[in-house]
C-alpha cells in the first residue's frame, strides 16, 4: 500500500512491517502506539524503523493513520485512562494490604 509520510512516498506492506519490526525491543509508551505482532510500539519509534528518518520530520498522525490502512491495532494516547476511578491514599493502601477498597 502506498503511503506518504514526511512528504515521501513509501510502499509499505504488513509483513514488511512486521520484518521491519522483528528483533526491535519497545520503547516505554507515552503517547499514542499500535501493536504489531505481540508487542506495543510507540508510533515514532515504528516510523522512524519503517522509513529510516529522524522522529522529527514527521507527524506521528501520519504513522497512525499508515499503520491502521495496513490493519494494525492503534492506541490513542487517553485511551483507557478516563476510566479508571481516583483513589485516595487510604484505598490505594488498602488495594495493597489486599483489603477490600471501599468507594
Amino acid at each position: 500500500m502506498r503511503c506518504v509520510i514526511a512528504r515521501f512516498p513509501f510502499d509499505l506492506t504488513k509483513t514488511g512491517v512486521l520484518a521491519s519490526m522483528k528483533g526491535i525491543k519497545p520503547e516505554q509508551v507515552i503517547g499514542d502506539a499500535v501493536i504489531i505482532g505481540r508487542r506495543t510500539y510507540p508510533l515514532k519509534q515504528v516510523g522512524q524503523v519503517i522509513t529510516r528518518q529522524d522522529r522529527r520530520d514527521f507527524s506521528a498522525g501520519e504513522v497512525l493513520r499508515a499503520m491502521t490502512q495496513l490493519g494494525f491495532t492503534c492506541r490513542a494516547l487517553g485511551e483507557g485512562v478516563a476510566s479508571r476511578r481516583v483513589l485516595s491514599p487510604l484505598q490505594q493502601t488498602s488495594a495493597m494490604l489486599g483489603l477490600p477498597v471501599t468507594v
